[in-house]
């Protein structure tokens, strides 16, 4: 049948299973939005309030279904501006496909009204981008665009059309999709065979859990292989919910602001089992002193990461699902008693823990929990608050957690959360955001009124750039430098203005009245919520420091 390049569009948005896109009109994609317009009962159309809300958006929709998440933007200013979204992505292996159309075919290269290089812009931080410049390979380009987001580690993948190829015709074939397979031909008997002895040898082995357990929802293999192993687990920011935060096991987040649990632990192991993580300076401290007595063993999809920032002594390259899978079929229980007790006395002489008076975040996240039952899908902005939801929350489920992780994008919580909300209606997600990050793209309150749902926004105010503010204080003699935002901003009016219920909380007592009313309500809910500006997150490890250097706010006073 003959279509045109836009029906071309909606037709392969159909085949993938599309069912929600998220983004904002211009001149140069009027075609696909005029297609969208007549398809609007099968293709759901979010329109955000800027175009990196609908990145961020898009984002979270992926990362809370493992879906691909779609989003739209016209030529110049409206492709430039799903930049950072799809930076953030490309960080943290999200499976995205982000589709911008460009002035025609005859005015590429002429600096053209609203005309930019977008696919030239977005080469870093893509796994692959497109400019189809021929109808006849429309098709073809939207299919493969989705089929590598999602093939091996996941990632975005850009598709820029210009304008009359959205207006030309041509035949166009429906396919049927086949499923991607898990990646495992590197897989061999050689590496399992290795790995195997490696763990029945160990004495005191530990597991690193990251994103990429999340990404292959090997959440049930990796379970059992952590009950074969006999060891404590600990996990990066990404790796968040795919090992149950309750169970006895698990001794919090590894790092910089990780547990003295999981950092004295992973540094006198003497195997360190990493599972699809990537080694982040931020987990791994002063690289020279990580992990020192252990032997690395890295299982991971791609094949990159290993030997970049931490040299292995062994590794699997494949997908973890089915690397776990094929280990526990070959793998006898082990039994590291002594050492687990170890551990856990740590765990136990070493609890998270925070001022026992006054509204605070760790209070704040706390409370969430025990309101949501642990239910709850939490996405983040960037900064204090990221790290005290992080500590405070105990993920249970892979997918519960969505926080920019690699590139540290403020801003990115609301939008992530609209989309994750929409993607998921029947679960409640919550967005914790400090004032500087809420700023960036609270426009967004907007976008959430105008769908009518009932997400939960939680701003820890604190009237000061938080986490900036802490490395100011102590690591730069208190030069609290463009770092105070104290200027009067209300953000109950504010979310009143758009259209949401906002209320305001100083205390225990006003929080949880608030919260409480917030999971009641139907439509958007802001909580301002006003901590003091010297609050920090503990422990920490200073930059450049051994992970085992770890202090907590005790120390520092002891110290001084």
């Amino acid at each position: 049948m003959q279509l045109t390049g836009a029906q071309i569009v909606i037709e392969c948005l159909k085949e993938q299973g599309v069912d929600t896109v998220f983004g904002y009109p211009g001149g140069a994609i009027l075609n696909v939005y005029d297609e969208l317009y007549k398809h609007k009962n099968e293709i759901k159309h979010v329109l955000t309030s800027h175009e990196q809300g609908a990145s961020h958006a898009a984002d979270g929709y992926a990362r809370s279904t493992g879906k691909v998440g779609v989003c739209l933007a016209t030529s110049g200013p409206g492709a430039t501006n799903l930049v950072t979204g799809i930076a953030t992505a490309y960080m943290d292996s999200v499976p995205m496909v982000a589709i911008t159309c460009n002035v025609g075919v005859s005015l590429l290269g002429k600096d053209s009204f609203q005309e930019i290089d977008i696919a030239g812009i977005t080469t870093p931080i893509t796994k692959h981008n497109f400019i189809v410049k021929d109808i006849e390979k429309l098709a073809d380009t939207i299919r493969r665009a989705f089929r590598i987001a999602q093939t091996g580690r996941p990632g975005p993948v850009l598709v820029d059309i210009p304008k009359d190829v959205t207006a030309n015709k041509t035949e166009f074939q429906p396919i049927k999709i086949e499923p991607i397979p898990r990646i495992s031909e590197d897989i061999t008997e050689e590496a399992l065979k290795t790995a195997v002895d490696m763990i029945q040898n160990a004495k005191k082995p530990y597991i690193f859990v990251g994103g990429g357990a999340v990404i292959s929802e090997a959440s049930p293999e990796l379970l059992e292989f952590v009950e074969k192993v006999q060891a404590p687990v600990t996990d990066s920011l990404m790796g968040k919910g795919a090992f149950d935060g309750n169970h006895r096991l698990y001794t919090g987040m590894l790092g910089m602001h990780g547990t003295k649990a999981s950092n004295y632990g992973v540094s006198e192991c003497d195997l360190l089992i990493a599972i699809g993580v990537r080694f982040s300076d931020r987990v791994i401290g002063n690289a020279k002193k990580f992990a020192s007595n252990a032997k690395i063993l890295q299982f991971d999809i791609d094949p990159v990461e290993v030997n970049k920032n931490i040299l292995t002594d062994a590794h699997i390259i494949g997908d973890v699902k089915e690397i776990l899978t094929r280990l526990n079929e070959r793998i006898e229980r082990q039994n590291h008693d002594q050492w687990i007790a170890k551990v856990l006395e740590y765990k136990e002489k070493y609890p998270l823990t925070y001022h026992d008076t006054g509204l605070s975040g760790p209070y704040v996240i706390e409370e969430i929990y025990k309101e949501t039952k642990g239910e709850a899908i939490m996405v983040t902005e960037v900064g204090q608050h990221q790290m005290w939801a992080a500590q405070f929350y105990k993920y249970s489920k892979p997918r519960t957690l969505l926080t920019s992780g690699g590139l540290g994008t403020m801003g990115y919580g609301l939008g992530a959360a609209i989309g994750a909300q929409i993607a998921n209606p029947n679960k409640q997600v919550v967005n914790i955001a400090g004032d500087g990050c809420f700023r960036m793209n609270m426009n967004e309150i907007a976008t959430a009124v105008r769908q009518q749902i009932p997400l939960i926004q939680v701003v820890i105010n604190n009237h000061v750039l938080g986490m900036v503010r802490q490395w100011q204080t102590l690591f730069y003699e208190q030069h609290y430098s463009e770092t105070v935002l104290n200027d009067g901003v209300d953000f109950v009016k504010l979310a009143e203005a758009m259209g949401a219920t906002g209320y305001r909380a100083t205390t225990r007592e006003e929080f949880k009245e608030a919260f409480g009313k917030a999971l009641e309500s139907k439509t958007p809910v802001l909580i301002d919520c006003i901590i003091d500006s010297d609050d920090k997150v503990w422990p920490m490890v200073a930059p450049g420091a051994a992970i085992s250097e770890v202090f907590s706010e005790e120390d520092m006073k002891a110290n001084k």
